[in-house]
C-alpha cells in the first residue's frame, strides 16, 4: 500500500495538457501511481483541488537567507519546491578570505548580514553541501561570474589577461563539476559590467561543455535593452551554450509597448538554432540596491572605493552629471527619474523612517536635489539600502508571459522593511491574477511555466511532472481561491490558496500551514542531468 493518497485531484500534470480526474499516490518520495481507485495509509481527499508538480522559481536571491531561515515560508506558502540560486553574477561561492567580506557588503541589501552567521565554505560544493544540511525546498545553483571575475582579477574595470581568463574558465569549470547547473552574470552590476563580450563567449564555452545554461542579467533594461539582449543571444550563438534571460523586460518610458520586439528577436534566435528561454515576474516595479544605479566607474574597485568616492566633491559632481545629464549605465542608460525610485529597506535602523517613500519626495522635503538625497542616503547607509523602481509596463509584463519559451521567476528579495511582494507572490498571482481572473494564461498553461518548462531547462532528473517515477514535489492547491495578498504596504502575506506541498515526498506545508519539515536538498549536475544527491 502507498504511503499516501491524493483521492480524486484534477491533476495539472505540467506538460500544459488539460486537468484530468485522477487518484495519485506516493511511496519513499516518489510519485509510484496515478490512476482511480488507489488506496493508500494516509489519505488526502482532493476533491475540487488541483495537484500539480512542485513550482520552481528560476530566478530566486535566497543565497543566504535560506540558511539564515531554512523554513524559508515565503516559498513553501506558495508552492515553491525548488529554486535557482546564484544570481546575476553575484553570490557567495566561490570566494575566499579576500572576496567574501565585500560581497557580504554588496550583498547586504539582497540578504542581510547577519552577526555570528557561520561562513564555513569558499566553494561551490561547500555551499552545497551546506544547503544539504536542511532546507524546506530544492535548490539549483549557478555559478556567479561577478564572484568569479573578483576571485581573478579583483574589482578592476578592464579585460583580463590570458592567465585570469584562464583563472576564470578553470573557476567556473570546477564549480560545474562541484553540481552547479550553470553561469549567471550580472552586467549592470559590478564586477560584472566591466567584462567585454568575448570574456563571456569564453567562459560560456565552459558552460555548455559541461551541459550548463548561461542566465545573464544583460547590460540594459532601459535605453539599450535591445542591444543587450541581441548582444546575449550572439553570446549563445558564439560559444554554442544554451540561454536563459533572466527577468525578461522591457523598461522605463523608452520600452513602453515593445516587448514584441524582444520576443521577435528571440524567435529568430530559436528558428537559427539558438536555445533560448527566459523568465520574469509578474508585476510592475523592479527591486534592487541603491548603489546599483550608480555609474559603473563609480563602483570600480568595490564598496570600499565606492564609499571613497561618495565622499569626494569632485567625484560626486561627476556620478550627479552622469545621473541627472547623461543616463547612467547602472541606471540603464536613462536619466534617474527620482519620483520612481522607492526607498523599500536601510541597513541602519536610524534610517528607517525613509521606508516606503521616494527619493523625490525625501529630496523636497529636505530642500535639495534627488542625486543629493541619493549620494547621502548611500553613503550614510553603506551602501545597504534597497530599492523599488517603478518602470515597468503592464502591456509588456503580459506579452511576454505568454510567450512560448517563458518560465517564472520571482527575482525576490527577503529582507528590507518592505520588500518587492513578489518574494511572496509571485507564483500565487500567476495562478489567481493572470490565470483565473485575467485570462491572459490558462490554468494549465501558467503551471506548464512553473513546473516542466523549467525542469527541462535545468536538466532535473525526474521532476517537474506529475508522472510515476518522479519525485514527488507536489502542490496541492484550490482554483477558486488561489491569490497573491503581499502587497506594497504588506509584502510578506502569504499566498491563499495553496492547501499542502510536498518536496521529496515530505510535507512542507499542511492544510495551509508550514510544517517546519527540511527535506530539501542542492540538486547537483551530473553527466546525465541533475539529480539530488
Amino acid at each position: 500500500m502507498a504511503d499516501l493518497l491524493f483521492r480524486g485531484a484534477a491533476v495539472v500534470d505540467g506538460t500544459g495538457a488539460p486537468r484530468r480526474t485522477a487518484d495519485v499516490t506516493v511511496t519513499g518520495g516518489l510519485i509510484d501511481g496515478i490512476g482511480h481507485g488507489l488506496t493508500g495509509r494516509r489519505v488526502i481527499d482532493a476533491d475540487g483541488l488541483v495537484l500539480a508538480p512542485g513550482f520552481i522559481d528560476m530566478h530566486a536571491h535566497s543565497d543566504l537567507r535560506l540558511l539564515v531561515e531554512p523554513g524559508h515560508p515565503s516559498r513553501t506558502t506558495q508552492g515553491v519546491t525548488c529554486e535557482v540560486l546564484g544570481q546575476d553574477g553575484l553570490s557567495y561561492a566561490p570566494v575566499d578570505d579576500t572576496t567574501l567580506p565585500a560581497l557580504r557588503r554588496q550583498l547586504a541589501g539582497w540578504n542581510g548580514d547577519p552577526d555570528g552567521f557561520d561562513w564555513n565554505w569558499r566553494t561551490v560544493g561547500g555551499y552545497l553541501d551546506r544547503l544539504d544540511g536542511g532546507a524546506a525546498v530544492n535548490t539549483c545553483y549557478l555559478v556567479p561570474h561577478g564572484s568569479v571575475r573578483m576571485l581573478a582579477m579583483g574589482w578592476d574595470d578592464r579585460p583580463p589577461t590570458l592567465a585570469e581568463l584562464d583563472r576564470m574558465r578553470e573557476l567556473t569549470a570546477r564549480g560545474l563539476a562541484e553540481g552547479a547547473v550553470g553561469l549567471s552574470s550580472g552586467l549592470s552590476y559590478p564586477p560584472g559590467m566591466y567584462a567585454g563580450t568575448a570574456e563571456l563567449v569564453a567562459l560560456c564555452e565552459v558552460v555548455a561543455a559541461a551541459g550548463g545554461f548561461h542566465a545573464p542579467h544583460q547590460r540594459s533594461y532601459g535605453a539599450g535593452a535591445l542591444e543587450g539582449y541581441a548582444e546575449m543571444i550572439a553570446i549563445a550563438r558564439a560559444s554554442g551554450c544554451p540561454l536563459h534571460l533572466t527577468h525578461a523586460t522591457m523598461n522605463f518610458d523608452v520600452n513602453r509597448g515593445r516587448a514584441g520586439e524582444l520576443l521577435a528577436l528571440v524567435d529568430r534566435a530559436i528558428a537559427e538554432g539558438v536555445d533560448v528561454t527566459l523568465d520574469s515576474y509578474p508585476y510592475l516595479p523592479g527591486s534592487t540596491t541603491l548603489a546599483a544605479l550608480l555609474p559603473g566607474w563609480a563602483a570600480a574597485g568595490g564598496p570600499g572605493a565606492a564609499l571613497a568616492r561618495l565622499a569626494d566633491p569632485a567625484a560626486r559632481e561627476r556620478i550627479r552629471t552622469d545621473m541627472e545629464e547623461k543616463g547612467s549605465d547602472g541606471c540603464h542608460g536613462v536619466v534617474a527619474d527620482w519620483a520612481t525610485v522607492q526607498i523599500s529597506g536601510t541597513g541602519d535602523p536610524a534610517l528607517a523612517g525613509l521606508v516606503g517613500r521616494t527619493v523625490a519626495d525625501v529630496a523636497a522635503e529636505r530642500g535639495t536635489t534627488g542625486t543629493t538625497v541619493f549620494l547621502d542616503l548611500l553613503q550614510a547607509d553603506r551602501l545597504a539600502t534597497t530599492i523599488l523602481q517603478h518602470v515597468g509596463h503592464e502591456e509588456n509584463v503580459r506579452t511576454v508571459m505568454q510567450h512560448p519559451a517563458h518560465t517564472a521567476g520571482s527575482d525576490g528579495l527577503l529582507v528590507g522593511d518592505r520588500p518587492h511582494p513578489r518574494a511572496w507572490g509571485t507564483f500565487a498571482r500567476y495562478l489567481g491574477h493572470y490565470a483565473r481572473d485575467e485570462g491572459v494564461l490558462t490554468l494549465e498553461g501558467a503551471i506548464a511555466r512553473m513546473t516542466g518548462r523549467p525542469a527541462r531547462r535545468l536538466r532535473l532528473d525526474r521532476r517537474g511532472l506529475v508522472r510515476p517515477g518522479h519525485h514527488a514535489d507536489l502542490v496541492l492547491l484550490d482554483p477558486l481561491t488561489v491569490r497573491d495578498t503581499a502587497d506594497y504596504d504588506h509584502p510578506r502575506r502569504p499566498a491563499a490558496g495553496i492547501e499542502h506541498v510536498y518536496v521529496n515526498g515530505t510535507a512542507v506545508l499542511a492544510e495551509g500551514r508550514p510544517t517546519g519539515a527540511l527535506p530539501g536538498r542542492a540538486l547537483r549536475r551530473t553527466d546525465r542531468g541533475t539529480r539530488a544527491l
